[in-house]
């Protein structure tokens, strides 16, 4: 006697990712030391990747390989399969700048995105996506433009005053 089972739970319709938290310079031969940048929801490379390579795939031809700085990305995978290709990434720590990611696309080029962290706030990170999608610059690294944002932007201390008695 053989048993057969039928599934009694319809399957749910998939939800789509939502799509990538990205600002890019225009393509006209932009200066700076980056392209844009990327405001991941997550420290999660295999959820975030493919949202982010479904945006730029179109742009800027398929992107093949990643590379980051594993300093704020728990795991790093070796392969993050995307809609119809895998993306190979890599990880280099002393070379790679930590809020960095490098894209690249077989036979059309490089790119460079400043990682806005994902706990960023809001205002923060718009200020960030502004500064790295500028055409003029900036002529900042990665770090060095969050620091930046960080010392600008962050609350002034509170004095304490001293009252002679």
């Amino acid at each position: 006697m053989s048993t057969t089972l039928f599934p009694s739970q319809s399957h749910p319709e998939p939800v789509p990712a939502p799509a990538a938290r990205l600002a890019l310079k225009a393509d006209n031969g932009s200066s700076g030391l980056l392209d844009g940048a990327w405001w991941p929801r997550s420290r999660d490379l295999l959820s975030e990747l493919p949202a982010l390579t479904d945006v730029l795939d179109p742009l800027w031809g398929r992107i093949t390989r990643v590379a980051v700085n594993p300093a704020h990305w728990p795991v790093v995978p070796h392969q993050v399969p995307v809609h119809g290709h895998t993306v190979k990434v890599g990880w280099f720590t002393p070379e790679l700048d930590p809020h960095k990611l490098l894209l690249l696309s077989y036979g059309k080029g490089r790119w460079d995105l400043l990682i806005i962290p994902p706990e960023t706030g809001a205002a923060s990170a718009a200020r960030l996506m502004a500064a790295a999608s500028d055409q003029d610059g900036p002529p900042l690294t990665a770090s060095a433009l969050i620091a930046a944002d960080k010392t600008l932007h962050a609350a002034s201390p509170v004095t304490a005053v001293q009252v002679g008695m």
